[in-house]
């Protein structure tokens, strides 16, 4: 098993899509990049921390490849907003991949470079591509948010 970290918004969203995703075993919400420890959620979302809301993605290489969550990551969120998703405002909010591997950043680099030059978007995307700072797991309420609260799982496909 290996390991991924995105950010791209609410987590609950993030969460609910890579979850879908054949050869993902886990997805966990939760906090990274900012200058706390264990941070809680209400300190995350006053916008002080510098943490991100992410998910922490567990998968089988045999059966998902790297650059396919990716894909999957840039499918499902606006990479050209800049610290803003939707309604959520705020730089935990960002669009980020924060990678394990060198092998990871490479293919993180190169996805966002083939996506930028394909002109689906018109703006430039500001997706940051960072290695992994420490993972916070967020709050067990958090966890299968729209599981939990019989919500719809939330897909969509971004284009300008």
């Amino acid at each position: 098993m290996e390991k991924a970290t995105f950010g791209a918004g609410c987590f609950w969203g993030v969460e609910s899509f890579f979850r879908e995703v054949p050869g993902v075993t886990e997805a966990v919400c939760g906090y990274a990049g900012g200058c706390m420890k264990n941070p809680t959620y209400a300190q995350v979302c006053s916008d002080e921390t510098g943490h991100a809301e992410v998910v922490e993605v567990t998968y089988d290489p045999e059966k998902v490849s790297y650059a396919k969550l990716v894909d999957v990551f840039f499918a499902n969120h606006n990479p050209t907003t800049l610290n803003r998703q939707g309604p959520d405002e705020g730089t935990q909010y960002r669009s980020v991949i924060f990678t394990h591997t060198d092998e990871q950043e490479k293919i993180a680099r190169e996805k966002k470079a083939a996506l930028a030059a394909s002109g689906k978007f018109k703006q430039p995307i500001v997706t940051t591509v960072e290695p992994v700072p420490a993972f916070w797991r967020a709050e067990d309420y958090h966890q299968r948010y729209f599981e939990k609260n019989g919500l719809p799982s939330c897909h969509v496909s971004y284009s300008e």
